[in-house]
């Protein structure tokens, strides 16, 4: 998947809203909106994060003999 791709794109937004909500309504905290951005915006971070890794290592053909 491409990062650049509007499939990641709907793929980010539903995470940011999902973990935006379990967050928002999960807490009883004062700052509870802060908290649920914060914590939304790093996952939506991790995953494009962890998406380029991916998609950089996908055009690697070598094999990778670890016996």
């Amino acid at each position: 998947m491409n990062i650049k791709s509007t499939k990641f794109a709907i793929i980010a937004a539903i995470t940011f809203i999902i973990l935006f909500l379990f967050n928002y309504i999960g807490n009883i905290e004062p700052d509870k909106v802060e908290r649920a951005l914060m914590t939304a915006v790093a996952g939506v971070v991790g995953l494009t994060i962890g998406m380029w890794f991916v998609f950089k290592n996908s055009k690697d053909d070598t094999h990778h003999d670890f016996d």
